[in-house]
């Protein structure tokens, strides 16, 4: 089953752990979001795959925006 990643609120990706295809366990950090000074770790709710990487380190976000696909 995938499990798509949207984002909470809107930040700056600070640091991203993880690849396209790489596999990932449930609460695994698959990036982190620079949100007013603080940083907000995204975890994987699933075990998978990493697909459909749509953002990258530096990146400015929009809240709801899809970040990933674990499938």
């Amino acid at each position: 089953m995938a499990a798509k990643i949207e984002l909470e609120t809107g930040g700056t990706v600070w640091k991203l752990m993880v690849a396209e295809g790489d596999k990932v366990s449930a609460g695994q950090t698959l990036f982190i979001m620079e949100v007013m000074k603080m940083e907000v770790p995204y975890e994987a709710p699933v075990d998978g795959v990493v697909a459909d990487l749509k953002i990258a380190e530096g990146d400015v976000v929009e809240e709801g925006m899809a970040a990933l696909v674990v499938r």
